[in-house]
Parts: C-alpha cells; structure tokens; sequence
C-alpha cells in the first residue's frame, strides 16, 4: 500500500467532505453536485492507477476525521446564514 496516495486521497475526499458539511443550507445541493463530479474523477484516478486499497482506506479516514470535526467542534457551532453578515461601517 503506498501511503503517499493514501495520504492524497484522504485529503481530497477530507476536504469534499468538509465543503458539504460546513456549507449553508441554500447552497448545499450546488456543493454536493460540484462534489460528485470531482468524487467521479477520483473513481477514475482510482481504477486507472489500480489503488483501490489505498482509496477505500483513504475514504474511511477521511470520514472518520470528518466524524470527529463535527463531533468535537460541528455541532457546537453550526453553520450561518450568508443573511445575518453585517459589514462594519455600511451606511444601511
């Protein structure tokens, strides 16, 4: 198993991961699209490259690392509303 591609790959699926999970509601279904057309590349590099050991586990780490941001620090400070920014110094 080559830890350089697991180590790649987990960073990869980590970051698709976190868009979709610290993204606002009204923008989730664009994201998750946009994350299924880079997730169908990396089937591709997957099966090309034939490390498909090193993509399932580089997936599951991913998700697990993404299970612990949110169940350390996700659920305690849930995603705003693009709605309730205010600039400081805007004459509205």
């Amino acid at each position: 198993m080559d830890l350089g591609i697991t180590a790649l790959l987990t960073v990869i699926f980590g970051l698709l991961m976190f868009f979709i999970q610290r993204t606002e509601a009204k923008k989730r279904l664009v994201v998750t699209l946009i994350t299924l057309v880079a997730l169908e590349l990396i089937r591709r590099y997957v099966w090309f490259r034939d490390v498909h050991t090193e993509g399932w586990v580089a997936f599951g780490t991913a998700f697990l690392l993404n299970f612990l941001f949110w169940l350390l620090i996700g659920r305690y400070n849930p995603v705003g509303s693009s709605d309730r920014i205010q600039v400081i110094g805007m004459d509205d």
